[in-house]
């Protein structure tokens, strides 16, 4: 009786495997017909698609002429890597008109933040500032206001004769700051860019006795243009605390408040006039306009983490709308084209080891390999979507008779630098990142190295016998 149970049990376990073999066979079978019968209809799932990331986001990214912009110049920049993402003859040399006045900001800026000035110092305006004309507070000789209160009318209102004030105060006159100011561009490395004065008026709309000695004239491209703006960004990221004032009423007798000539603040979105221009994320930074430049502006707007610099110049007017309204909208287009199609993506994390060279030899260290690592992560600006499958890397070690223990954790060993190819960019964009030891490399006791030089020793000698034969 127990053994016809046993074979019973037996034969149901057995007939059990075969039931669910056949189901788990059925379910195989079924499921490898899903993508046919999917790309049949003409739909695609995740496990069909044979196209790569990296170009179904191409295929999708319009190309700059697309964007029809009317524009004599034109940057986008994202500040932290440098990548240029947009480039419209952006090295010509234009004339900037009142964008000029950034770098006229940043020395200020600089100067306060370095402990020279303090933004309630007051200044006495001179001759100069008082017979400045264009945009201007009217400004008297003999007038007193402070740093911070000339700052903002150079700011907002892009008061011209607040700028010659500030320039004087700081310099001892228009013409040395000047030089401070073509100083800076070449530090910063704004190789198309000369200044003939601190607003960016023509030479011959300046008071005659304060015109320079030559005829050289104000200019400045687009992409230095973006440079500068970037130094202000990453130099001073409480630019905002000015570039974001809607309106500022500079004296109390004031009939009206000056209106910051940047009308795509984004807090300008609930503002009548203003709100057709009125941009996500956009805090800054400066207008301009003269006869000769046509209407400019640098623009700067922050999204999801990401800060992207725009810089249109020499727009012109239309049959429906002025010239420094056709500046916002060639700059929406600008961003648009930056935000919808980009994104900054961490390809490194700081602290990461680099394959192929894990350790470095360190001369008389306890443990002669010592762990190395990236001081710090790496990001880059990618299409969005985009495959980072061709990211190289190349690695730069110090030599080696500087790799003696001991050695503190932390020690720069080497660089490695990272390149990435974005698709449809003729030059990689690359970032170089320190190599640090992750350890410290504690020196070995004498003992110890005696020994290792003793193996050094026959080593060399087994070697030196070796390649006589």
């Amino acid at each position: 009786m127990k053994l016809k149970e046993k074979k019973s049990r037996t034969s149901k376990r057995q007939i059990l495997r075969k039931s669910v073999a056949s189901v788990l066979l059925l379910n195989m079978l079924c499921l490898s017909t899903v993508p046919a019968v999917a790309l049949a209809e003409g739909q695609q799932t995740e496990a069909t698609s044979t196209t790569p990331a990296v170009q179904q986001s191409n295929s999708s990214i319009p190309s700059v002429e697309s964007l029809e912009l009317k524009v004599k110049s034109a940057i986008l920049l994202e500040p932290v890597s440098g990548q240029v993402l947009l480039n419209v003859n952006g090295d010509t040399p234009l004339p900037p008109a009142s964008m000029t006045k950034m770098m006229t900001e940043y020395i200020v800026s600089d100067l306060v933040k370095q402990g020279k000035f303090s933004w309630d110092e007051v200044v006495t305006v001179r001759e100069n500032a008082s017979k400045t004309i264009g945009s201007r507070i009217f400004l008297a000789e003999g007038d007193q206001h402070t740093i911070r209160e000339l700052y903002i009318a150079m700011a907002v209102g892009s008061a011209n004769d607040a700028t010659v004030a500030l320039a004087e105060h700081v310099a001892g006159s228009e013409q040395a700051f000047v030089k401070m100011m073509n100083d800076e561009a070449q530090r910063m490395g704004m190789t198309n860019t000369y200044f003939a004065n601190s607003t960016g008026l023509d030479i011959k709309d300046m008071p005659k006795e304060f015109q320079p000695a030559n005829d050289k004239e104000t200019v400045m491209s687009a992409m230095d243009a973006a440079t500068l703006a970037k130094y202000i960004v990453t130099d001073h990221p409480d630019f905002t605390e000015f570039t974001t004032i809607q309106q500022y009423k500079f004296r109390e007798r004031d009939t009206a408040p000056m209106v910051n000539w940047n009308y795509m603040l984004e807090a300008n979105k609930n503002v009548t006039n203003f709100k057709q221009f009125a941009y996500e994320g956009l805090d800054g930074l400066k207008t301009g306009h003269t006869s000769r430049a046509g209407s400019c502006f640098t623009g700067t707007a922050e999204r999801n983490g990401m800060r992207l610099i725009s810089v249109v110049m020499g727009t012109e007017a239309t049959k429906t709308m002025k010239a420094e309204d056709v500046r916002f909208i060639e700059t929406r287009k600008v961003l648009d084209y930056g935000f919808n199609n980009f994104e900054t993506k961490q390809v490194v994390a700081p602290k990461t080891t680099v394959e192929g060279t894990e350790t470095v030899t360190v001369k008389k260290a306890k443990n002669v390999d010592v762990p190395v690592v990236t001081d710090q992560g790496v990001s880059f600006v990618i299409p969005k979507g985009a495959d980072m499958s061709s990211l190289q890397s190349a690695v730069a070690l110090n030599e080696e008779t500087a790799l003696v223990a001991p050695l503190k954790q932390g020690t720069e060993v080497g660089t490695v630098t990272y390149s990435y190819k974005v698709p449809g960019s003729d030059e990689p964009v690359e970032k170089t990142v320190k190599l640090i030891t992750a350890q410290d490399a504690e020196k070995a006791n004498w003992f110890k190295l005696f020994l290792r030089a003793i193996g050094d020793f026959f080593k060399d000698l087994f070697n030196g016998i070796k390649n006589l034969f």
